[in-house]
């Protein structure tokens, strides 16, 4: 059994996505069908949907359509992680309305394409600090460089259960280690911080790479935080940049296939099932 942490839908009948025009090889629909149809060949029986970064105008839009679906028969969807601003003053009343909706299980203001001067501004971290005591998570999306920014504010909320995505985001196309590997080292040491072995297939060649590409950045996430503090996602479809869904959980398999039963179902579905209570 997997449980996807890090499933995308995109349908621009619905939403805007501002940021697609920029991504020409994503500027299209990606329909919750063609990822059932696919997920469910693989083995995942549930996931949850990752924001993907809508207008600020259409983020209760988004929560509201991910819900819709859900209660869809035979449906794979279990919660949301939504979008949020916690750099504005409205992000009070917005994390009181959202506790209201036990489908929404955590938020995430992707960073790595803003200033880093924007997480460490006080009212972001004010902000942040407010969902301790929720249950709410929080996905980091950080470049290497940005995780001392990450570690800022998994310090400043103790309190607060952060997800960091993507392996932190690994440069494996350039194979460029550092400063990804002591950061890792370092933001490990935060119990309050899980990692998300999710999608790394999208950061290696396209063309060229094999599990062994893979599996020391996998490995190095796994070896840093422990089997405790792991969960798996496929960052469907951004993971079509790198070879698509069925090629990232094969390797996932690949990868894990040293590793014992308990340990292989701790990363693919027992964390995620504790974390967000599924």
């Amino acid at each position: 059994m997997i449980i996807d942490t890090h499933l995308h839908l995109i349908d621009q009948s619905a939403l805007s996505y501002p940021w697609l025009a920029g991504v020409p090889a994503l500027n299209r629909d990606f329909l919750y069908t063609e990822y059932a149809q696919q997920a469910l060949r693989v083995g995942i029986s549930g996931a949850l949907h990752m924001e993907v970064d809508v207008d600020p105008a259409d983020i209760d839009a988004e929560i509201s359509y991910v819900e819709k679906l859900s209660k869809t028969p035979g449906n794979l969807l279990r919660g949301a992680i939504a979008s949020c601003r916690p750099e504005d003053a409205s992000f009070a009343d917005f994390l009181e309305r959202q506790r209201q909706n036990r489908f929404v299980k955590g938020f995430r203001r992707v960073l790595h394409v803003e200033p880093d001067e924007l997480s460490e501004s006080a009212l972001f971290r004010e902000n942040i600090k407010r969902m301790q005591g929720t249950g709410l998570t929080f996905d980091l999306c950080v470049l290497p460089r940005q995780i001392p920014q990450a570690i800022a504010l998994a310090d400043n909320a103790p309190g607060v259960q952060f997800i960091l995505d993507h392996c932190g985001v690994p440069d494996i196309k350039g194979k460029a280690d550092h400063p990804w590997r002591e950061h890792m080292v370092e933001i490990a040491k935060r119990p309050n911080v899980t990692a998300k072995v999710s999608g790394v297939v999208a950061y290696a060649d396209a063309e060229s790479w094999t599990v062994e590409t893979l599996r020391p950045y996998v490995e190095h996430t796994i070896g840093s935080f422990g089997w405790d503090r792991v969960v798996w996602g496929s960052d469907w479809p951004v993971c079509t940049l790198g070879g698509g869904l069925t090629h990232w959980v094969a390797a996932t398999h690949a990868i894990l296939s040293g590793s014992s039963e308990g340990e292989r179902t701790a990363l693919l579905s027992g964390n995620a099932t504790r974390i967000w209570k599924l």
